[in-house]
């Protein structure tokens, strides 16, 4: 196999991309993506232009370099941009990524592929980026970004602390952590959205747990508030807690 067919199919497997998404992305047909990787036809440079753009590479880089190399190949050179200075790259976790996430998360060659980005307000620490779907944490919107730095021991998390949490059983969810006085090994999770229920988590199943620093989401127009409905949904939240609190006590 030649090395631009080789690294074609390379690259695609380092994504978890199927030949078909891979062919959405580059625009051509499924059939000529097959035909690329089992050698039956050269790839066209205007596809090895587009695939150079997705994964930051140059034309020679896809040509002549094998990059599945573990030394100098497309891994090797991902973790030396990470490495360069200036503020720290934070892996992104899109909703797509969440189940390769869960088997991949403490895999150092599966968090190199993943897409970073940095942000200025943040230095030291370990970070990680979520894309969050759903209701719960409103009024945080769903398709929010929770960007959260790493909680290395479970014991210095404080009560009502937002937090992505990855588990074993539930995924990964981001919730308020309310700790059990009774109980260590029980974490209760908490949604700001009064309408979802509390329920419980035992504490060996969390794999990893992320305080949530900074939330991103798109503008979007003006919700106008109604003030009896905010009022009935602030005193929903505050009988949560108080029920909690005698629970835990």
């Amino acid at each position: 196999m030649s090395i631009a067919n080789k690294n074609l199919k390379y690259l695609r497997n380092q994504r978890g991309w199927t030949q078909e998404e891979f062919a959405q992305r580059l625009h051509i047909k499924r059939s000529l993506l097959g035909a690329y990787e089992e050698e039956r036809a050269d790839p066209r440079i205007d596809v090895l232009e587009v695939v150079s753009e997705i994964f930051k590479l140059t034309l020679d880089d896809l040509l002549r370099k094998d990059l599945s190399d573990t030394k100098g190949g497309y891994l090797a050179k991902r973790r030396a941009m990470k490495m360069t200075s200036g503020p720290a790259q934070i892996p992104f976790v899109p909703v797509k990524a969440a189940a390769g996430y869960l088997a991949g998360y403490a895999d150092q060659d599966f968090i190199d592929e993943l897409n970073t980005f940095t942000l200025p307000m943040l230095s030291g620490g370990e970070y990680r980026a979520f894309e969050i779907i759903g209701d719960s944490m409103l009024p945080t919107p769903s398709g929010s970004i929770i960007v959260g730095e790493k909680i290395e021991n479970l014991d210095n998390i404080k009560n009502s602390t937002a937090c992505i949490v990855v588990s074993r059983n539930e995924g990964i969810v981001y919730k308020r952590i309310l700790k059990n006085n009774r109980t260590k090994n029980k974490l209760t999770m908490v949604s700001d959205n009064p309408t979802f229920h509390p329920y419980t988590m035992n504490a060996e199943d969390v794999l990893e747990m992320w305080q949530a620093q900074i939330i991103i989401s798109k503008v979007k127009a003006q919700d106008r508030w109604d003030m009896h409905q905010l009022t009935n949904i602030v005193s929903e939240l505050q009988e949560q807690v108080s029920s909690l609190k005698k629970r835990m006590n």
